[in-house]
């Protein structure tokens, strides 16, 4: 385990570490083949759900060959604009919940003097749109919500390195439900808090995290944990 010293900040992952991805996913996803069929560019059953939810932490140009690997990149890019579109409506109308716990928990941590920034691999509008309309956009730092379709990066580890960086940052626990978020976090050199609770991830894909949690209230736990040994 990686030495756990009071976190000047914290970087999180959206999808299954905040946010409750497939109530707000899923219903978008099957209306999404619904309109696909019909304007003619999708023939047969939508494909299993466990495809895009498998594809969580991917890249979207990724999640989509894993989706539609039969369909040329015209049909994918026009299944990630309904996607997105639904997606973005249904934030709205005030679908989609977090995970329990969250908002108290991130507040706590603003409480406690800890910076609150996110890195995801999704989409700028959904990645903003998800914290704006769970009303969590206070709790966060100005400029503070990073994404790879903002940043045009390549790897979550390229867009958690930028951040840092530009920041200024030194002492920061990367949170996350996937393998990717524990290669950012490592590959940074940050503490990695991996989260176990969301219920799609692949075994052993938190192999390498420092520490794990059931539910992201344990958070404030660690934090405090963290600042009693700084100050012993």
């Amino acid at each position: 385990m990686g030495a756990r010293a009071l976190p000047e900040a914290m970087i999180f992952d959206v999808d299954g570490t905040l946010f409750r991805t497939e109530t707000l996913l899923l219903p978008a996803y099957y209306t999404t083949f619904d309109r696909l069929r019909s304007e003619g560019l999708f023939r047969g059953e939508t494909p299993p759900e466990h495809y895009i939810i498998s594809g969580l932490g991917m890249l979207l140009e990724e999640i989509w060959e894993q989706v539609l690997p039969d369909y040329g990149r015209d049909v994918r890019r026009r299944a990630d604009e309904l996607l997105l579109k639904l997606q973005l409506d249904g934030l709205k109308l005030g679908e989609g919940e977090l995970y329990e716990g969250v908002e108290e928990t991130l507040r706590s941590l603003r409480e406690r003097g800890v910076r609150l920034f996110t890195a995801s691999n999704g989409l700028e509008a959904y990645v903003k749109g998800v914290i704006q309309h769970q009303g969590l956009e206070p709790l966060f730092e100005p400029e503070g919500l990073y994404s790879a379709g903002e940043y045009r990066t390549r790897s979550k580890v390229d867009l958690v390195r930028l951040l840092v960086e530009k920041h200024g940052l030194k002492n920061v626990w990367m949170v996350g439900d996937r393998s990717s978020d524990v290669e950012a976090g490592k590959e940074n050199g940050l503490f990695v808090v991996g989260c176990d609770y969301a219920g799609f991830r692949k075994p052993h894909e938190l192999e390498g995290a420092d520490v794990r949690i059931a539910s992201f209230a344990e958070l404030l736990e660690l934090v405090d944990e963290s600042r009693e040994t700084s100050t012993a």
